[in-house]
């Protein structure tokens, strides 16, 4: 039986908050993840992935991200915890340690060495097996078509037809990809849930019979991403447009012409901290803040959509 019975709508993959000091916020991620809990269309939370500067936090610091908002959402919201890792001993203990904090599912990002070396397809299988041992279920986080990371549209029909993997986090940034993937997916196991992970082409990548959204960005603006998933369903594109051409600027100002990056993570932190969602945008180094530029695109953008506090 699934661990999680709702994929099908919003996931926000939560922001991590840091003291000035650099150290996990906890209460301000208490705060964080009970707001998020209280926005319209969101089903469950993530914790530990990019958004959440994963590759800054220690094993020990991961589990304790998920044990606090694991605690503060009991009994309103499952949590889904990444597991980012370099081997299959490795990811049995990260995912032993995300049960143990309260995790009722994990993202599987692919293995960081694969980005160099790639891998061959029972790579996958084994490696997705390994982590099922724990008894939750799996989310596959599909990296973008241009990494040796990413996983062919055979691959992942093959794991969706295995039963621990519940879910897809899919974020190929290659429409014909995209497309393909979706059909595969489909094919194999229409049960499946299949969500955008496209923070910068939500409309485009919704509209392709998706499920919804498992995106960092929806740890900022949740409301205006849950009413454009709300249109799409509806098969309302006007007002889909319409709710895009606010949410435009705002991705503009986060993650510029590209895709997330570190420095996009500092931007959407000090988002936030302009919308009054957090009250400290401090991000671990190497990351750096915003330049006063980027702050006024911010500041722009949030006053377009009617969302500035500070």
């Amino acid at each position: 039986m699934p661990t999680i019975q709702n994929y099908r709508g919003i996931i926000p993959a939560i922001a991590c908050p840091f003291t000035p000091d650099h150290k996990i916020d906890e209460r301000a991620l208490r705060r964080l993840a009970s707001w998020l809990a209280r926005q319209p269309g969101v089903v469950a939370v993530m914790t530990n992935g990019h958004t959440g500067e994963v590759f800054s936090l220690m094993p020990r610091e991961r589990a304790q991200v998920t044990r606090i908002v694991a605690d503060e959402l009991k009994g309103r919201l499952p949590v889904i915890s990444s597991i980012v890792c370099e081997g299959i001993g490795d990811a049995k203990e990260h995912a032993a340690l995300a049960r143990e904090a309260g995790a009722q599912a994990l993202d599987v990002m692919p293995p960081h060495h694969w980005l160099r070396f790639g891998f061959r397809p029972d790579h996958v299988t084994e490696y997705f097996s390994a982590i099922a041992e724990t008894g939750l279920d799996l989310v596959a986080h599909v990296y973008p078509a241009w990494t040796r990371a990413s996983y062919s549209s055979a691959t992942l029909a093959q794991l969706a037809r295995m039963p621990q993997v519940q879910a897809f986090k899919v974020g190929q940034r290659d429409m014909n990809r995209y497309a393909s993937d979706i059909k595969a997916i489909r094919e194999a196991d229409a049960s499946k849930a299949i969500l955008t992970c496209h923070d910068e082409y939500l409309l485009a990548t919704m509209v392709q019979g998706v499920d919804g959204a498992l995106v960092g960005f929806a740890t900022f603006i949740p409301g205006l991403i849950n009413d454009l998933w709300e249109a799409v369903k509806a098969g309302d594109l006007k007002r889909a447009m319409k709710i895009q051409d606010l949410i435009t600027p705002l991705k503009d100002a986060v993650y510029g012409g590209g895709e997330p990056t570190g420095e996009a993570h500092a931007r959407m932190k000090a988002g936030m901290y302009l919308a009054g969602v957090i009250d400290d945008p401090t991000v671990r180094p190497p990351t750096e803040a915003p330049s006063e530029a980027e702050m006024q695109a911010l500041r722009k953008a949030l006053a377009n959509a009617s969302l500035l506090q500070r």
